[in-house]
């Protein structure tokens, strides 16, 4: 298995908590996912959008991992 990585270069691993570094629009949706929003890994994923988390507020996403930082 690959391993990912965050914003920084850290590496992440399935149950860490990590946050938003940028302002992200929800696919056919109004919301927006603000910066400094948290998260909590629970898997990877190949393809693009490569964690799926549970965002606060917001539920089950698919997010990339050049968008978040480990908290």
């Amino acid at each position: 298995m690959p391993t990912f990585k965050d914003s920084n270069g850290n590496i992440l691993e399935e149950g860490d908590k990590v946050t938003l570094i940028k302002d992200l629009k929800i696919k056919s949706s109004s919301q927006v996912l603000k910066v400094g929003t948290k998260a909590v890994i629970k898997r990877f994923a190949d393809g693009d959008h490569d964690i799926d988390c549970k965002v606060d507020g917001s539920g089950n996403m698919m997010l990339k991992s050049k968008f978040v930082k480990k908290a």
